[in-house]
């Protein structure tokens, strides 16, 4: 299971997130985001073995995705925009996001080879980070790898989880003190959460 914490822009949170279970830490490379980090940031901010680096990235271009990876030393992108297959990048896993709103359908998925399909609430004209929960049982139809995001602490995780079914699990804005600063409590609570629902 995916216990992601998003936004990670220091080494305190990064720290606070593995050491409270964290599986997954992602970095913003969407440079309209408040929680963007660059490149370089990303890359001197340690990781434990085995806790997955997760590059977020809205409509880049292929190439510019592979070059950030490698400075980053990124294990997945997460591709937030309109991006297609011929779009992702080599050598590294996808994760590919979709925003849902009014008359969104799941169908327009099938057959798309990305490793999971991160569901998040709907966000107006931005990319994730927005806070906006939605009909989670929409999640429980698809017959893929999917990654429930979008308005998640450690309040309505477990029902989240119960309703979805998910791979795992991405909290980032109602886990902050401000936009990219972690508040530590909060985070430690939907870990703890999230940890005990996807057991169940």
């Amino acid at each position: 299971m995916i216990l992601k914490i998003c936004g990670i822009t220091c080494q305190e949170d990064a720290d606070a997130a593995i050491a409270g279970g964290a599986t997954a830490i992602g970095f913003n490379f969407y440079q309209k985001s408040p929680r963007y980090i660059s490149p370089e940031g990303a890359a001197a901010i340690r990781t434990a073995a085995g806790v997955r680096r997760v590059g977020v990235f809205v409509n880049e271009a292929r190439a510019a995705v592979e070059r950030i990876a490698k400075i980053a030393t990124l294990d997945v992108a997460q591709l937030h925009g309109e991006e297609t297959a011929e779009d992702f990048p080599a050598a590294l896993a996808v994760w590919k996001a979709a925003r849902v709103k009014a008359g969104f359908d799941l169908v327009q998925f099938e057959g798309l080879h990305a490793e999971a399909l991160v569901l998040d609430g709907p966000a107006g004209e931005l990319y994730g980070g927005a806070g906006k929960v939605f009909d989670w049982r929409l999640a429980a139809e698809a017959h893929r790898r999917i990654i429930l995001a979008g308005g998640l602490d450690a309040s309505n995780v477990a029902m989240a989880v119960a309703q979805a079914h998910p791979w795992g699990v991405d909290a980032c804005s109602r886990i902050e003190s401000a936009p990219g600063k972690k508040d530590h409590r909060k985070m430690n609570e939907f870990l703890q959460a999230a940890q005990a629902a996807l057991r169940v």
